[in-house]
C-alpha cells in the first residue's frame, strides 16, 4: 500500500485550508476532517483506474462509523450518503440530509480519520412539479447543511420531463460540488436503460453546460434485498458508458445488493464506474443479521432473518425489533423502516455492543473497498487532486459539445415522445 495520509504533513495541512468546500468551513471552521466535493472522490478513481469507491447509505450511526473506519484502514477516498427515502422531508432513517455533515464530521474528528469523505444527497427524488417546486428550497438548505454532492433524480418521469427538471434544477448545485443523473428507474427492473436514453440526457445537459459527474441508470439495478441472482448487466453497462464516452461522464451504480464479488469486480474492471451505493448490507450487519459475500441477508426455513448472537444488537434488543415489525406488517424488504423508531435504542447500547455493531461494518467495508473495488490507497490520489488545482473547485469534466439551438424545450418534448416506451413495473428506488 501507499504511504497513508498524515493527519500531520505539510500536505494534509494544505489541503485542510484549500481543500474543503466553503459550506463545510463555514459549518466547522476548527474541524480537522477533509470533507470535500464529490468531484474529488470521481477524479481520484479515474486517475487510480478501474476503480469505484463505496457510497455508503448512513441509515444508522454505526453504518458512518463503521464505514469511515474501514476508509482510513483501506486508505480509501469514500462518499457517505443518505437518500431522499432514508432522510428527506418524510424520512424512515434518523440519519438525514441535514445532519449527515454534523455526524460525519464528528466522528472523523473523533477517530482521527484522514481519509478525503464526500457527504452526497442521493436520489434526490422529483416525481412532478410539485417536488420540482419544494426543491428549490431544500436544495440550498441541504447544501447549507454541509452536503458536498447530490443525485437529481427525475427518472421517474418521462425522459423530457426527466430533462427538463434537471435542467431546472442543475443551476442549485453549487459549481464546485458533485452532481450525478439518472436514467431508466420508471420501467422498474423489466425496462433496462437503453444508450439513446442515456444519451438523450446528457447530451440535453450539456447543451446548457451542465456537466454531470455520474450518470445512473437502470442497469439490472436491485434495491433491498434480492430475490434474484439476475443482477447488475456489465455488458449493458459498458455499452452505454461508451457510448457516452466524449462527454467525460462517470457511472454511479446504486443497488449493489444481490451482486457477487465477481461481478462488482468486473463492473470496476470494465465500465467506468467510480461509485457503488451499498446501503441494505451494511444496515443489516450493525443489527447482527448474517449476510452473504453478496450483501444479502440470510433467512432461515421460516423465512425469518437469521440473528447472530455475538455480532450487532443484543438479542434482547433484536427481538424488540422484530416484534415491531411483526405488529407493523413490515416484511423482510422493509425492515429498513425499523431504522427511525429504534436509532436511539441502538444509541443507548452497551459501549462494546456499539463498539461491534460498527466494527461489523468495517469489516465489510474494507474487503469491499481492497479486494473487490479497488479503491485501496486512492485517499493519496484524491488529496493530490485538490493540492494540485489548488482548490476545493476542480472544474467540470466535459466542455460542451451539443449546440443550444437543438435542445430548445420544444425540440426536448419532440425528441423525448419518440424516446418513450412501454413502462415496466414501478420499483422501488430508495438506496
Amino acid at each position: 500500500m501507499s504511504e497513508a495520509i498524515s493527519g500531520t504533513s505539510q500536505a494534509f495541512e494544505t489541503a485542510l485550508k484549500v481543500g474543503r468546500p466553503p459550506n463545510i468551513t463555514r459549518l466547522f471552521p476548527h474541524s480537522r476532517a477533509l470533507i470535500v466535493s464529490g468531484k474529488v472522490i470521481d477524479r481520484a478513481m479515474l486517475a487510480k483506474g478501474k476503480a469505484m469507491t463505496i457510497a455508503a447509505n448512513g441509515r444508522n450511526h454505526f453504518v458512518i462509523r463503521g464505514a469511515l473506519m474501514a476508509a482510513q484502514r483501506a486508505n480509501a477516498a469514500i462518499i457517505m450518503e443518505i437518500a431522499k427515502s432514508e432522510g428527506g422531508a418524510n424520512p424512515y432513517c434518523a440519519v438525514n440530509y441535514w445532519n449527515l455533515a454534523r455526524q460525519v464530521d464528528a466522528v472523523m474528528n473523533e477517530l482521527g480519520i484522514t481519509v478525503p469523505v464526500a457527504l452526497h444527497a442521493d436520489h434526490y427524488g422529483i416525481k412532478g412539479e410539485k417536488d420540482v417546486t419544494s426543491a428549490k428550497t431544500e436544495i440550498p438548505s441541504m447544501f447549507d447543511a454541509g452536503i458536498t454532492s447530490i443525485a437529481i433524480d427525475a427518472s421517474h418521469l418521462p425522459d423530457d420531463e426527466n430533462l427538463l427538471a434537471s435542467l431546472e434544477l442543475s443551476p442549485l448545485v453549487p459549481g464546485w460540488a458533485g452532481f450525478e443523473t439518472e436514467v431508466g428507474e420508471i420501467k422498474g427492473k423489466e425496462g433496462l436503460s437503453t444508450k439513446e436514453e442515456a444519451l438523450f440526457l446528457i447530451r440535453g445537459l450539456n447543451a446548457l453546460d451542465r456537466f454531470p459527474d455520474w450518470i445512473a441508470l437502470n442497469n439490472g439495478t436491485t434495491h433491498g434485498i434480492e430475490a434474484s441472482d439476475k443482477g447488475i448487466q456489465v455488458p449493458l453497462t459498458m455499452e452505454i458508458h461508451e457510448a457516452l464516452a466524449k462527454y467525460r461522464v462517470s457511472g454511479a451504480q446504486h443497488g449493489t445488493s444481490g451482486n457477487s464479488s465477481e461481478r462488482l469486480r468486473e463492473i470496476a474492471e470494465k465500465t467506468r464506474t467510480t461509485k457503488a451505493n451499498v446501503a441494505t448490507a451494511l444496515q443489516m450487519i450493525t443489527w447482527g443479521v448474517e449476510v452473504n459475500e453478496y450483501g444479502n441477508a440470510m433467512l432461515n426455513e421460516q423465512g425469518e432473518f437469521v440473528k447472530r448472537s455475538d455480532a450487532g444488537v443484543t438479542d434482547e434488543l433484536w427481538a424488540e425489533m422484530v416484534a415491531y415489525a411483526d405488529s407493523a406488517g413490515l416484511k423482510a424488504g422493509n425492515y429498513k423502516k425499523l431504522n427511525l423508531p429504534f436509532e436511539n435504542k441502538l444509541l443507548g447500547l452497551p459501549r462494546e455492543v456499539r463498539e461491534r455493531m460498527a466494527k461489523g461494518v468495517a469489516d465489510f467495508v474494507y474487503e469491499l473497498l481492497v479486494d473487490v473495488f479497488n479503491a485501496g490507497d486512492t485517499a493519496p490520489i484524491a488529496l493530490d487532486a485538490v493540492l494540485d488545482k489548488g482548490s476545493f473547485d476542480l472544474g467540470p469534466k466535459g466542455t460542451r459539445l451539443e449546440d443550444p439551438q437543438e435542445w430548445t424545450e420544444t425540440k426536448i418534448r419532440e425528441r423525448g415522445g419518440r424516446l418513450m416506451a412501454a413502462h415496466g413495473p414501478e420499483g422501488d428506488f430508495d438506496d
